[in-house]
């Protein structure tokens, strides 16, 4: 039977940012989903970015507006508004954004938990 998710659950995360949860495991911990997939809505501020990680999962990011840049260990990669990348599990990356700003979609596969992305200190 179809399950309505009525609103997605704002998850607090300090430089800005905003995520929506929409399906995993915070807004749909019984559905059966949240060991394998997170869907997630973010809007990041101009020149907000994140510390390396290197998570576990996949990660597919559809980027609605802006731009993401995604660091990797062959250099950055500009992912503009209607464009799409996708990280691996196992690889050392990081999320920043250009100077607008940025609105995009995470798909985390299996799903992100906070045990799983293994950032890197910020020190």
């Amino acid at each position: 039977m179809p399950e309505l998710i009525p609103s997605p659950t704002r998850i607090p995360v300090p430089g800005g940012k905003v995520i929506e949860e929409h399906v995993g495991g915070v807004t749909t911990p019984d559905a059966g989903l949240q060991a394998s997939v997170s869907v997630a809505h973010m809007k990041a501020p101009g020149g907000w970015s994140e510390p390396f990680q290197t998570p576990e999962f996949d990660e597919i990011t559809l980027v609605l507006a802006g731009t993401v840049l995604v660091d990797h260990d062959g250099g950055t990669l500009e992912v503009p508004a209607g464009q799409s990348v996708i990280t691996r599990g196992g690889e050392r990356i990081r999320y920043s954004c250009g100077p607008d700003g940025a609105e995009y979609v995470a798909v985390c596969l299996p799903a992100f938990s906070p045990d799983s992305v293994h950032r890197e200190d910020e020190a």
